[in-house]
């Protein structure tokens, strides 16, 4: 190990600020021309990792744009203090903020890395935007992305712990602040306009098309609305039927229930008139008996 670890970060400071062809070559001259005076440090040096390129676009957005690394850092941190105190109202407005933020500071770098010469892909941007992201979810990966030492694109769902070594030049890298190296801005060109003479009348003509679209699709709409308004028409007053109908059940279940109960007190009724009966007959039978007994002794 070097004696200075600040020897290190001096050295990949110049290095992760270089464009990306360039920084392998540059690593190795570097390594060469320390072996003779810090063998340890040139060894550091020579061990230093060529970044991927979604991480190299957040190092020159680190690099080149550090008010706007600031302020994705400033909404993060914003960010998780709602989260702390349970403030949903500005909770909502932070991550909605965090989005906008997101993708457009993403559009930044791209635009960063194309003045440099090099086209970011729609695959590389969302690492990109997904390293910002992290940025502003976890406080050590927005010092990760703050060092503009980045080797690897960052991804945190603020549940899971991030392994943020892994993805630095060097673990000593964490709370760096890289060199700002702003490149001046080229002036616009002049540009003329040069007015068109059947200006008006495309307007004109794009106006009546779009009142025309516009008067078409209300027509559309219209006709849906009435057919709709039909149709609930329509089934309120299959409901009412249906409702008239259920009552004139119930109401004739009712009568029925009624009727039942009825039938069932006369039912009760009978048969115990029906027993009587039943016992007087057979009396009356007995007595027959004994009469007719009686006038058969008489006759012998």
């Amino acid at each position: 190990m070097a004696d200075d670890p600040t020897d290190l970060l001096a050295v990949a400071d110049e290095l992760y600020g270089l464009p990306l062809a360039e920084f392998t070559p540059a690593r190795d001259a570097h390594a060469k021309r320390l072996k003779g005076d810090d063998a340890a440090l040139a060894a550091q040096v020579k061990a230093l990792r060529k970044p991927g390129l979604a991480a190299w676009v957040v190092d020159l957005l680190a690099r080149r744009d550090v008010e706007q690394v600031q302020q994705v850092l400033a909404v993060g941190a914003a960010l998780r203090e709602a989260q702390a105190s349970m403030s949903a109202t500005e909770l909502r407005e932070l991550t909605r903020q965090r989005r906008q933020l997101t993708a457009a500071v993403t559009q930044r770098a791209r635009a960063l890395a194309s003045d440099a010469g090099v086209r970011v892909t729609p695959a590389v941007a969302d690492q990109v935007e997904a390293t910002l992201t992290a940025a502003m979810v976890d406080e050590r990966c927005a010092q990760a992305v703050r060092s503009g030492l980045l080797v690897a694109p960052l991804a945190a769902t603020g549940v899971d712990e991030v392994d943020v070594a892994a993805a630095l030049a060097t673990p000593e890298a964490l709370g760096f602040a890289p060199t700002a190296r702003e490149e001046p801005v080229p002036a616009p060109p002049t540009l003329r306009v040069v007015p068109d003479p059947d200006a008006d009348e495309k307007a004109r003509a794009a106006a009546l098309e779009i009142v025309e679209e516009a008067t078409e699709a209300r027509d559309v709409a219209r006709a849906d609305h009435e057919e709709a308004q039909r149709h609930v028409q329509e089934l309120e007053a299959r409901e009412l039927q249906l409702q008239a109908e259920i009552d004139e059940v119930r109401r004739r279940l009712a009568q029925l229930e009624s009727d039942a109960e009825e039938v069932e007190d006369d039912l009760g009724d009978a048969e115990e008139a029906q027993a009587s009966a039943a016992e007087t007959l057979e009396e009356a039978e007995a007595a027959l008996g004994k009469a007719q007994s009686a006038l058969d002794r008489l006759a012998d």
